[in-house]
């Protein structure tokens, strides 16, 4: 790390259980971040401030006026633009040490496989089940973990599934494919500006952890904005799960 370096990181390096190792392997860390809108943005934006050396943005959209009152790395003057480039280009302005790559492309089949067995955490910050599942199915396929985050309504919830280990549970254990489950939009239901700001900056968080080698949440959390109580579900694996009971090497 040069002094520019030491500078802009001295807050992190100054906490205890941190230190220039833990800083150096954020700079050496790539994350893949899956989708680039109400959560992806303020967990880009704090990864991307922290210094993790490459991030990987994967959204097929573009930028609408109705994603501003959330989606804090766009602006007025990129709407039309692809959400992958407007945000690579507001996280190059804010640290221009990492690299960025921005894929116009939606996350599926063998690219997926092979963008996840690249990173070193995942972020999924998709607004879709189908998404999730098919991100879940890649990070443990490649045992890579995986920071799961939605926000709908007032509603939050948080999950990390470190796959690193071989009893940790997936995104399917917790939510089985194909159970009923309403999936709700923003574009329906509405949903809290700041609620997306919590839960993709605890995605952050938990990705920084990750990658320092820190002790991470390892329960779903789920966060109500309007009463402003958080509530914690504890979960295991499940030993019939049809994706991660039967992954090499356990």
């Amino acid at each position: 790390m040069n002094d520019d370096s030491l500078l802009r990181y001295s807050r992190h390096l100054l906490l205890d259980g941190w230190g220039v190792e833990a800083q150096q392997r954020i700079t050496a860390a790539h994350v893949l971040i899956i989708g680039a809108g109400g959560l992806g943005c303020p967990a880009a934006q704090y990864l991307a401030a922290a210094g993790v050396g490459t991030l990987t943005l994967v959204d097929d959209d573009n930028v609408d006026l109705t994603n501003l009152q959330r989606q804090i790395l766009h602006t007025t003057a990129r709407i039309g633009q692809a959400k992958v480039n407007s945000a690579a280009a507001a996280l190059t302005e804010l640290n221009p040490e990492i690299q960025i790559h921005a894929l116009a492309q939606r996350a599926s089949g063998e690219a997926l496989d092979a963008l996840v067995a690249q990173a070193d955490v995942v972020l999924d910050c998709s607004d879709n089940f189908a998404t999730r599942h098919a991100v879940n199915r890649a990070c443990v396929a490649a045992r890579t973990p995986l920071v799961s985050g939605a926000a709908i309504r007032w509603e939050g919830q948080l999950a990390v599934f470190d796959l690193r280990r071989s009893d940790s549970p997936c995104y399917h254990c917790l939510f089985p494919e194909g159970a009923s489950v309403e999936e709700l939009r923003c574009a329906t239901t509405g949903v809290f500006a700041p609620l997306t700001g919590i839960i993709g900056t605890l995605q952050a968080a938990e990705a920084l952890k990750l990658l320092a080698g820190l002790d991470t949440v390892s329960r779903l959390q789920l966060f109500d904005a309007r009463s402003h109580q958080w509530r914690s579900i504890g979960f295991t694996r499940d030993p019939q799960c049809a994706v991660c009971s039967t992954r090499a090497g356990d």
